[in-house]
């Protein structure tokens, strides 16, 4: 199994599950409540840990109560947390979820209060016994292009992932190093594309020359090799959709974990898929692995 480094967000999730989804100014009572870590690195490496790869988390907590309760869980699950960085003040990241029976959609209000993980704490980590590197394209992307950078430069054989959620200003010099870049639909169609396949022919491939993803929630995800073959996969839904919350994240750990197994790219989109779809089919992240 790999040695595997996740750069991004460890939260504390509050879901409140609600029947439907309430209308604006109205009041509902929520049918349960879980209070729970999340974000969506820290959740990618709870699933591939359960694969058995050996994961750790870099990225920033508060020594607070809440912080202390997202380590505890991480170390809990076998993610080891020592390549964090650790806070005195601030306030631990906190997403607020209503997710509805109905659906099993969810709507995230996140609060943040806390600095991102600085390249400086990043470049102090020693790289060389990693396999993989997965990163989000966090709002601080000087600092993040520098962190695929300092990889590329020390640990030159380690493969890099890196997740594109959201448009965000320089967004566009992350995405050449990495050997996968991960774009979420909400991405796509904030660049204008009503399909997966047309938002990947349309990325420069001098610009985005690794294996590229779009994940496209129940209509499947595509992606486009570095030969420039052209795949698409179904989304596997379970018998009943139960909680849709963390699946991008389950998505991205059945990538990583094909490629850290060296499998084919039809091969690992369909795994991927397949993953999401049994999370979609249950609360949290528990017993995904084999």
């Amino acid at each position: 199994m790999a040695e595997i480094l996740g750069v991004g967000v460890a939260s504390l999730d509050i879901v409140n599950a609600v029947d439907a989804y309430p209308a604006e100014d109205s009041k509902v009572r929520a049918e349960d409540q879980i209070v729970c870590r999340g974000g969506n690195t820290a959740n990618t490496l709870a699933v591939l840990a359960q694969f058995g790869h050996r994961c750790a988390w870099a990225g920033v907590w508060v020594d607070e109560p809440d912080g202390r309760r997202i380590v505890a869980d991480l170390e809990a699950r076998g993610v080891r947390t020592e390549t964090a960085s650790r806070w005195a003040t601030g306030k631990s990241p906190t997403s607020y979820i209503t997710l509805s029976r109905q659906t099993g959609s969810r709507t995230i209000v996140h609060y943040r209060d806390l600095p991102e993980l600085a390249y400086d704490a990043f470049a102090a980590l020693d790289l060389t016994p990693y396999h993989w590197v997965h990163f989000e394209g966090r709002p601080n992307t000087t600092d993040v292009r520098r962190m695929i950078q300092q990889v590329r430069a020390h640990n030159p054989h380690a493969g890099i992932s890196l997740e594109v959620e959201k448009a965000r200003p320089g967004l566009a010099h992350l995405l050449h190093d990495p050997d996968l870049v991960v774009f979420s639909g909400d991405y796509a169609r904030s660049q204008g594309h009503a399909d997966p396949e047309a938002f990947l022919r349309d990325l420069d491939p001098a610009a985005v020359p690794g294996l590229k993803v779009c994940t496209w929630g129940s209509a499947g995800a595509a992606a486009l090799d570095n030969a420039g073959r052209l795949h698409r996969v179904p989304a596997h839904p379970p018998a009943a959709v139960v909680d849709t919350l963390g699946a991008g994240d389950t998505f991205n750990a059945g990538l990583i974990h094909g490629l850290a197994q060296g499998h084919a790219v039809p091969a690992l989109l369909t795994e991927a898929a397949r993953l999401a779809g049994a999370k979609c089919g249950q609360v949290g992240l528990d017993g995904l692995g084999p």
